[in-house]
């Protein structure tokens, strides 16, 4: 489904699926507490650690904020439900969110969280594939129709020289269970894998191998996005929230708060923490993407130029059919320096 069918769905489809999915909330602070609504593209607690930490740690609750958690299926999802005003906060992608301002959807992205491309392409361990060329002629699997893995996985295979529907197939699959089965049955050769991904693969059995060439490490994955409605009415709800969030990302980053942070990890998604090892795995691999390359700029500082980047790499895709009047509108970094003074 195309990013502008799903932002143009009825707002009750999205106020029905909110209500289905919700599965975690903050407990209640104090009576006169804000109470703000987080979604995520999909129901892991590892992948959001900042805002799980966040809630832990009692961050949110500093800042007056009664946080509920909602997971959706990728991007186009959560950015679906923050157009329709379900949502105040939410982590998509940035392709995602360059091709739903090409609709007129008013959202910006706010925080790099994943300052590292948390994605990539992967390979069965044992299988000839090599490099991305290797590829020409194959089905690639994907998690979600729309999500933010989709628009970098067609970056990295039409910077290879390949067009979709000539040279190779996205095949949506599902993550997870799904994406092993596929593999299995030899549905897909490879598959556009978030870092869980990737590691939820090799821990069903199927090895795989990320064969993405390294400069395609520059482009960010998923991040911290409200709309700029919010950010006009109230930016002292933003400041607040991000700073809570600024917290619990430089909280977890610290190795010495290791445990703790695996024990918020595990509050919020008890599931995908029964395997204690493999969540603490995982855990090392996400937050690895989340370390900023110029640390200069502080945790969640965008680069003007690899926004730049994102664009044309969507435009030669065919994601958007032409540049965003103003680029720099879909994302900010004003509130950077304030929520980085706010770490201690």
């Amino acid at each position: 489904m195309s990013i502008e069918r799903l932002c143009n769905q009825t707002f009750g489809t999205t106020v029905a699926a909110l209500a289905l999915v919700a599965w975690i909330a903050a407990p209640a602070t104090a009576q006169d507490a804000t109470s703000v609504t987080f979604v995520q593209p999909s129901p892991s607690a590892i992948n959001s650690f900042p805002v799980f930490v966040a809630i832990g740690e009692g961050y949110f609750a500093d800042e007056g904020l009664e946080v509920t958690v909602e997971s959706l299926n990728g991007s186009a999802a959560v950015l679906q439900a923050l157009s329709a005003g379900q949502a105040d906060f939410g982590r998509p992608g940035p392709g995602p969110v360059i091709a739903a301002r090409s609709r007129g959807v008013d959202v910006v992205f706010i925080y790099n969280v994943a300052a590292r491309s948390n994605f990539g392409i992967v390979v069965e361990e044992e299988s000839d594939y090599q490099a991305i060329e290797d590829l020409r002629t194959t089905t690639i699997g994907t998690g979600t129709a729309d999500g933010a893995e989709v628009g970098f996985a067609r970056n990295v295979l039409l910077g290879a020289g390949m067009t979709e529907g000539e040279d190779f197939e996205f095949l949506t699959v599902g993550d997870g269970g799904p994406a092993t089965a596929a593999f299995t049955r030899g549905d897909i050769s490879a598959y556009a894998a978030s870092t869980a991904d990737a590691a939820i693969l090799n821990q069903r059995g199927v090895a795989v191998r990320d064969i993405t060439p390294a400069e395609y490490a520059r482009f960010f994955g998923n991040g911290l996005a409200t709309t700029g409605e919010l950010i006009r009415e109230n930016p002292e709800l933003v400041e607040k929230f991000g700073r809570a969030f600024a917290r619990g990302h430089a909280f977890a980053l610290d190795d010495a708060n290791r445990e703790t942070v695996l024990g918020h990890l595990a509050a919020g998604n008890p599931q995908e923490s029964e395997d204690p090892e493999f969540a603490s795995a995982l855990f090392t691999a996400v937050r690895s993407k989340t370390i900023p390359i110029d640390d200069s700029m502080g945790l969640g500082y965008q680069p003007p130029e690899v926004w730049e980047e994102w664009q044309e790499s969507m435009l030669a895709g065919g994601d958007i059919e032409e540049p965003l009047d103003d680029l720099s509108a879909a994302y900010t970094n004003e509130f950077v320096e304030t929520w980085n003074a706010g770490i201690n």
